[in-house]
């Protein structure tokens, strides 16, 4: 029997991927996810769903019912970054797709509990591996994940294709986006990067119109990001995040999709993206370049690399800069005023 163990998955490019794999399972299988999981697709008949609820009592219970319910012949999926607590006898998979357990990406600008958080699934992640297989969705992680434990893991990339309602959105709906970013509000996102591009374009009167999609309680410095930038003229949308079946509509408002993320395990929006044959502007990183070729890349760290390739983007060449000789040095420092 197949049995996905998915206790710690809620949100974010988890949720993405999660949902529509739980419902292309077959029975016999058995689920066990968090509670925060709403709402679950329909499942096949014969599916048994475990719900958990995310506390640090409810994981231990789930592990402990992993442990005592797990046969051999079983096949364990753990779609949550992290191997089983307990030992068991069946085969075990574990999906890992959060680069932050890795260990090489810094946590210093992540809120504290999160930081405990992370700190407590990075051992658990190194001490409770056993013989369990690995699996990621590029090269770019499955190195990631020999760097940090030294094992190779299988590249198995998947992703649903993109659906749409049937209802059409109403015209004020459908204004046209120049750049569409579509992501969480994590610092690794680098929204404050592409913020401050954004406010060099709008600067010199030329800044295109921008979509980010952030939730509710996007970080209060962030949100106040947003609104300087917006009280000086510049147009930018706060989009709250689509259920999966909107997604579709939301790309067909845009004309491009800008992506400056530090660093992915995988990077769904771009894929979903290229299925909308929309142009992509990104950073030059290997995560974007595992997935798609972007019509132009920048360096994710520097706000003037990303505003120059919005504008080459846009058709706007830049000139490059006059290099004189010695002598034309010379000559231009004496030159008076």
């Amino acid at each position: 029997m197949l049995i996905v163990h998915a206790t710690n998955v809620h949100q974010g490019g988890g949720r993405s991927l999660l949902l529509p794999l739980l419902e292309a399972l077959e029975p016999p299988a058995a689920v066990s996810v968090d509670e925060r999981l709403k709402p679950l697709p329909k499942l096949s008949n014969g599916i048994v769903v475990r719900t958990c609820p995310p506390t640090l009592m409810g994981r231990l219970a789930a592990e402990w019912k992993l442990h005592k319910t797990a046969r051999s012949g079983d096949v364990i999926l753990c779609f949550g970054n992290l191997p089983p607590l307990f030992p068991t006898p069946a085969r075990t998979i574990v999906f890992v797709q959060n680069r932050y357990l890795l260990g090489s990406e810094s946590l210093t600008f992540l809120p504290w509990k999160v930081r405990l958080r992370l700190s407590v699934e990075r051992l658990w992640l190194r001490l409770c591996l056993r013989d369990a297989e690995l699996v990621v969705q590029t090269p770019t992680m499955a190195r990631a994940v020999e760097k940090a434990t030294g094992r190779c893991a299988e590249i198995c990339a998947f992703a649903a294709p993109l659906t749409s309602r049937e209802t059409v959105p109403d015209d004020a709906s459908r204004q046209k986006i120049d750049f569409l970013y579509v992501a969480s509000p994590e610092p690794h996102k680098n929204h404050r990067n592409l913020l401050l591009a954004w406010s060099m374009l709008a600067a010199e009167g030329e800044a295109p119109s921008l979509g980010l999609t952030l939730p509710p309680d996007a970080p209060a410095e962030l949100r106040q990001q947003v609104a300087v930038l917006q009280g000086q003229g510049a147009r930018i949308e706060i989009i709250e995040p689509c259920a999966p079946a909107d997604m579709s509509a939301l790309y067909a408002r845009a004309h491009a999709l800008i992506y400056p993320s530090l660093f992915e395990s995988f990077g769904l929006p771009l894929l979903e993206a290229k299925s909308s044959e929309l142009p992509i502007v990104a950073a030059e990183r290997d995560y974007v370049r595992d997935v798609v070729a972007p019509q132009e890349a920048f360096d994710p760290l520097s706000p003037v690399s990303i505003a120059r390739a919005v504008r080459r983007f846009q058709g706007r060449t830049e000139r490059p800069l006059d290099v004189t000789d010695p002598a034309g040095f010379l000559a231009r420092l004496q030159v008076k005023v």
